[in-house]
């Protein structure tokens, strides 16, 4: 009988650190050819979005698929979150279902982890930088837990449209990360001051001027996921050495590259490397300290993969969950 997993029981099992190494495992089995990775399968029922993301990882011994629906009325009608996930986890050897777990953390965390991930191989390494976050929610605090693994930083600023909400996470993640973070005035004030930046809003339209950027900055653009939004303006595409999760998921869905080459600002010839071929060597990251780098994230079922596979074993070594009876 499948194991379930709480929200509160992921909680107590998933740590950044261990997620950012099993889903740098999961990026380099999808270069090695051991990854089975289908497209989501969106379906759109007539009050909602149901979207199924199954992956195979050969080597990690993970099979799964993530079920995410979006329904923008449930909040009002039905007194439940806009957005649920779960993950169903089988045994690759029989096919069974044995675990059944919350997927809103394992998400938060495992898109946290593949930018931490890119940030070890994309941001410059000298210490002491400096980080910058836009947008202060849930994922803004995973990204940035995220990046003080993958780098030394001195301090870091978060801007958002709420200066509330933008308190709130100062308080909250400096006393996480035992790290000075302060509230920046401007988007301006972010560009010129963070080394490493990351976008994590829910705007559909650019969010900083690409122009300001400076030289040498590293980016993570995580918040928009359609082909008509974009947190990221044409002009730091085409400045930036661009990296992107997935090729395909980047021309199918991500508004950020699609608007851009639609523009014919860019080709896709300008996607320099998918982050598997990054971190197996088989093309170069960072070459020169000035250039600005750019990952663009998407997010992919073989990082729900591996997480959940981690979350199972703890837990199984923990011996936390409840066994359901079916």
């Amino acid at each position: 009988m499948p194991l379930l997993l709480s929200r509160d029981d992921v909680i107590k099992v998933l740590e950044m650190s261990d997620c950012m190494e099993v889903v740098e495992k999961a990026f380099v089995e999808l270069a090695n050819g051991t990854a089975v990775l289908p497209l989501r399968i969106p379906i759109t029922p007539p009050d909602g979005l149901s979207l199924y993301m199954p992956a195979y990882l050969k080597e990690l011994g993970a099979l799964a698929c993530k079920v995410v629906t979006v329904y923008k009325n449930n909040p009002k009608l039905h007194n439940m979150p806009t957005t649920i996930g779960k993950v169903l986890l089988q045994d690759p050897a029989t096919g069974d279902v044995i675990c059944i777990m919350d997927g809103g953390y394992l998400t938060a965390v495992r898109t946290g982890a593949v930018s931490g991930v890119a940030t070890k191989y994309l941001a410059r390494e000298d210490k002491g930088q400096v980080a910058g976050i836009f947008g202060a929610g849930v994922q803004a605090k995973m990204q940035l837990w995220a990046m003080a693994i993958a780098r030394d930083l001195k301090k870091a600023y978060v801007y958002d449209i709420s200066d509330e909400a933008a308190g709130q996470f100062s308080s909250e993640m400096s006393g996480k990360l035992n790290l000075e973070i302060l509230r920046a005035e401007s988007p301006d004030q972010v560009l010129a001051e963070c080394d490493i930046v990351c976008a994590a809003t829910s705007s559909p339209t650019p969010i900083f001027d690409g122009a300001k950027v400076r030289e040498g900055t590293h980016i993570n653009g995580i918040g928009s996921h359609t082909p008509n939004a974009r947190e990221l303006d044409t002009n730091i595409i085409m400045r930036c050495k661009l990296i992107a999760d997935s090729y395909e998921a980047c021309l199918k869905e991500a508004g950020d590259i699609m608007i851009p080459i639609s523009e014919g600002a860019i080709g896709e010839a300008h996607m320099h490397a998918e982050l598997a071929e990054i971190v197996t060597g088989k093309k170069p990251a960072r070459e020169i300290e000035s250039e600005i780098t750019v990952f663009k994230s998407n997010g992919l079922a073989i990082q729900d993969v591996a997480t959940a596979k981690l979350i199972y074993d703890k837990a199984v070594e923990a011996g936390i969950g409840t066994q359901a009876v079916i």
